[in-house]
């Protein structure tokens, strides 16, 4: 459950394989808008990645308001906006190992409680 493929063919699609990964999905204190910087000349794809992104929130919640956030400038993606996008890549990048993993002949039960009150 951890999407690793995906990340990493994202990655490739991107061009990052060999990019530094970052520590953190975004600057703190980054603003974005939708005046400040350059249009891309090639809108298409800055909106394939994000909708790569937005379906990978589904198992990273912990870019999911990243992703939301840059999915606001899909109208008019800047520069700004593919620098922070390939910034949450790098992101990914470092932990793209992460997530829970089940073996094959793993018998494991899943228990639940609930509480009726």
């Amino acid at each position: 459950m951890n999407k690793r493929k995906y990340v990493l063919d994202i990655l490739s699609d991107a061009g990052l394989t060999r990019a530094k990964p970052f520590k953190f999905p975004l600057l703190k204190g980054l603003k974005l808008s939708n005046d400040s910087g350059n249009l891309l000349t090639n809108a298409e794809s800055y909106r394939r990645v994000i909708r790569q992104l937005l379906y990978l929130t589904l198992t990273r919640p912990d870019i999911s308001y990243h992703v939301q956030h840059l999915s606001q400038f899909l109208q008019a993606p800047r520069d700004i906006h593919y620098q922070a996008t390939i910034h949450v890549l790098r992101y990914l990048k470092g932990i793209a190992n992460r997530g829970l993993y089940y073996s094959v002949g793993d018998s494991s039960q899943v228990t639940t409680y609930s509480d009726a009150d």
